[in-house]
């Protein structure tokens, strides 16, 4: 609206949407702004009635912190003049959801996982990753338990 230019990387439900799980509805718009006013774009939302979770660095959204590299393996969706929508690349995606780990969560990855036939070692390289490039913190101890959870699941499936 303000002509100018817009970067984003979605992280939430819409993402999901756009990984093809068109069931998943979402009131909300959780993304990191990689280009453009991160303020400006808020309260445009917020005056729209849109709700919207968003920062420079998704990293710090938990004490696990994202695989090295996410930033460039995100793929662009949306191209316009203004305007770049990424998605994180699925097996971030994965790993992020992992990092919250709430069920919603864990079925989203689930869905992920399943939808892009992700290898599930694949996946366990990148939880690596994620804890390698995190504080030590018990959170990390919490994060590997669900990531084996996870990886045990997808196994089942195969």
């Amino acid at each position: 609206d303000t002509g100018e230019s817009l970067e984003l990387i979605l992280i939430g439900g819409l993402a999901l949407q756009l990984y093809g799980r068109g069931d998943r509805a979402t009131v909300d718009i959780d993304a990191e702004v990689e280009k453009g006013d991160l303020f400006k774009l808020y309260e445009f939302l917020k005056k729209k009635g849109i709700p919207a979770d968003l920062s420079e660095n998704i990293s710090g959204w938990s004490v696990v912190a994202m695989p090295e590299g996410y930033r460039e393996r995100a793929k662009t969706v949306i191209k316009d003049k203004n305007l770049i929508i990424k998605l994180l690349d699925p097996y971030d995606f994965v790993i992020a959801k992992l990092r919250r780990g709430t069920q919603e969560d864990f079925e989203d990855a689930l869905f992920v996982a399943k939808r892009f036939n992700l290898d599930p070692e694949k996946i366990s390289e990148y939880g690596q990753l994620a804890v390698k490039n995190s504080i030590k913190d018990t959170a990390l101890l919490n994060f590997k338990r669900k990531l084996d959870i996870f990886i045990e699941e997808l196994n089942k499936g195969r």
